[in-house]
């Protein structure tokens, strides 16, 4: 069979379709991927065949994220996801989606939801075509209402088309239950990297594993959001990783207190099996890893999803939620001061109470228990 693979240019949105990158490639199926020049150095690591499409325009892009910033999280998402997914990325992308497909005669198309010029072609060309979620299933439902109107300048019917393609999801039923008609679930397999544990990995205690993704640390709020969570964690009997994206600087943070150890980058899923739980924004590609995994999760939301996944995990005991900066302040939240002890209290109830862990113990099990990416694969080929 021969694949397509469409991307918006967010590492998170990207990460979703490594794992049927490579179950295509087990199966002996043919490749080709679409994503903007931002994701260029990622498709090559892997070593597929690809086009690069043009970026969103620039200048309307800063603008866009500028003014969403400002605006309240339900402005914001309705302006980020109308107009930088849905009409700045989908004319960005559209003719390279188009050439690729003269060229590549796909048999189906696979992306994620925002690469909505994937879905546009599809339907214009009558060829099957499936969405890998990145977010949960109710939130991505909403925003195709959102977008919607939006698409139908590229190509009409496109919100009955993204509602009724199948949907397929990391998530487990019994967290994220989809109103999507047509929903495959799936496991991811990750293999750890083989690399040498550092210093982070020696020592007594527990290891508190502190991230904020690939997306905060490029945010004007990264360094005071990185010193005031090391801050929550100073003293603890614990060792804490701190891994700041490879946006940001750790240089810029100084020293730090001797019970903490900060690294540019470290593969997660070499991490997770040292960790006892994660400090984290709540993003779905870590939310994901460390619930695989079964580690408790303490979620400081930011922006975007973030606080959907976080209450998801809260409701089922696997995790604390702390909302952090002003309940007043619009667009994204930024860690103020007086978010720090109420962080540091989230953690040492987490890393006391074994309730947390067993929940998550329990999350891991359902979602060890789901069937692979391939399977999703030979599921989606045999209808």
């Amino acid at each position: 069979m021969r694949l397509l693979f469409c991307s918006t240019g967010l590492a998170g949105h990207f990460n979703p379709l490594v794992p049927f990158i490579e179950a295509a490639r087990e199966r002996g199926d043919e490749l080709f991927v679409v994503v903007p020049p931002s994701l260029a150095q990622e498709v090559e690591e892997l070593g597929v065949e690809h086009y690069l499409s043009d970026s969103p325009d620039p200048t309307k892009s800063k603008e866009l994220w500028r003014r969403a910033a400002r605006l309240p999280h339900a402005q914001a998402a309705r302006l980020l996801d109308g107009e930088f997914f849905g009409r700045l990325s989908t004319d960005a992308m559209l003719a390279t989606v188009e050439a690729a497909c003269d060229k590549f005669q796909p048999d189906l198309v696979l992306r994620e939801p925002c690469a909505y010029a994937g879905a546009v072609v599809a339907h214009r060309r009558s060829i099957d075509h499936a969405q890998v979620a990145i977010s949960t299933a109710r939130t991505e439902w909403s925003v195709i209402g959102l977008v919607a109107s939006i698409l139908e300048d590229f190509e009409g019917g496109m919100e009955q088309v993204l509602r009724q393609t199948r949907y397929l999801s990391r998530m487990p039923t019994s967290l994220d239950p989809s109103p999507f008609p047509n929903t495959l679930r799936y496991r991811e397999n990750v293999v750890p990297e083989v690399v040498k544990p550092g210093r982070w990995a020696e020592g007594g205690g527990p290891l508190i594993y502190l991230t904020f993704g690939s997306v905060a640390g490029g945010l004007d709020t990264a360094e005071s959001a990185f010193q005031r969570a090391i801050d929550a964690v100073t003293g603890l009997d614990a060792r804490v990783l701190v891994t700041t994206g490879r946006s940001f600087d750790p240089h810029v943070l100084g020293p730090v207190p001797p019970n903490v150890v900060v690294e540019s980058w470290v593969p997660q899923a070499s991490i997770f099996p040292f960790a006892s739980m994660v400090l984290c924004h709540g993003g779905s590609g870590t939310t994901y890893g460390a619930l695989a995994a079964g580690l408790p999760i303490v979620f400081v939301p930011m922006f975007a999803d973030q606080r959907t996944n976080a209450q998801l995990i809260s409701v089922a005991g696997a995790g604390v939620v702390v909302d952090v900066g002003s309940k007043s302040e619009p667009g994204f939240r930024a860690i103020a001061g007086m978010d720090v002890p109420r962080i540091r209290a989230a953690v040492t109830e987490v890393l006391a109470k074994s309730s947390y862990a067993l929940a998550a113990q329990v999350i891991a099990e359902e979602i060890s228990s789901t069937g692979s990416a391939r399977d999703c694969l030979e599921e989606l080929f045999a209808r």
